[in-house]
């Protein structure tokens, strides 16, 4: 039970899991739980974990077949710059390995921003804290497990 999923069962927040076998080959994790789950893109959001200006790690949820938009998280975030955060300080500070980066069960809480377009489903997928697993849950219990806002980041 990954620490994500440990979370989400103390708060009782109603989830589900999917597992899928994961290809060490595939390049996009969250491509392949699309593919691999038969799910629709648009609901499969991926966890990217950036680093401001002012070198503080935040986290941005963004559907997986998009690209964040690094200035609009820049201005949501009220900084000036961002850019994508180092592996490692990923890792260490989330105490995920990439591919399998959850929002949820973090070592260290976030400033976290959620995509505006995970509230125009009932529920989505992200990544359960190792590859080969995504959690099913709202969007609105994402958010407040996280302590998040959402906004338009997508390029």
């Amino acid at each position: 039970m990954t620490p994500a999923i440990k979370q989400l069962k103390q708060q009782k927040i109603s989830f589900k899991t999917h597992q899928y076998q994961h290809d060490a080959n595939v390049q996009s994790f969250g491509i392949e739980a699309v593919e691999k789950l038969s799910l629709n893109a648009a609901q499969v959001f991926k966890t990217l974990v950036i680093s401001t200006d002012t070198n503080q790690l935040a986290v941005a949820i963004v559907p997986v077949m998009f690209k964040l938009n690094l200035k609009a998280i820049a201005k949501t975030l009220k900084v000036k710059k961002v850019k994508m955060a180092d592996a490692n300080r990923v890792e260490t500070s989330t105490g995920y390995v990439l591919g399998g980066v959850s929002p949820l069960g973090q070592k260290k809480s976030l400033t976290t921003v959620i995509d505006n377009s995970a509230q125009h489903f009932s529920h989505i997928f992200v990544s359960g804290g190792k590859r080969g697993l995504e959690i099913e849950l709202a969007p609105q219990d994402l958010a407040e497990m996280c302590r998040a806002t959402f906004a338009g980041i997508l390029v």
